[in-house]
């Protein structure tokens, strides 16, 4: 099965950019469709993004469309999540999560339960 690492994270000022990274290994990286999530304290877990297995594909919940954009590199087995324009409510610990995409046809989750496979998460803060 994958195991997934996130960096990238840290202490960002509004208006500010990021980039997080998540690091894929034990398994073949573009066999997963992958998705980012976040959660802010006290709050449930939410859904940023996800991307097909080839990359092709994405979708992003509303929250975030236009100021974020998830790709991913599978030739060196990592996802990413560039994140522009960021805002105190972005402050949040951001995980990726991962399924087996099994050549079937993708279709973008933002469901976290029907991702089993999750990293450790990445804090993202955002000072005004």
């Amino acid at each position: 099965q994958v195991q997934l690492r996130e960096s990238g994270g840290g202490l960002v000022q509004a208006g500010g950019s990021l980039r997080l990274s998540c690091a894929a290994s034990g398994s073949t990286f573009s066999n997963y469709a992958m998705g980012w999530f976040r959660q802010a304290p006290g709050k449930e877990r939410e859904f940023v993004a996800a991307i097909s297995d080839g990359g092709e594909r994405t979708y992003y919940g509303d929250s975030v469309k236009g100021r974020f954009t998830i790709s991913r590199d599978n030739a060196k087995n990592t996802l990413y999540l560039q994140i522009n324009s960021l805002r105190s409510e972005d402050t949040a610990t951001y995980y990726c999560a991962a399924y087996t995409s099994l050549g079937n046809p993708w279709y973008p989750s933002e469901a976290s339960q029907e991702y089993p496979y999750w990293g450790q998460g990445t804090q993202v803060t955002v000072s005004s």
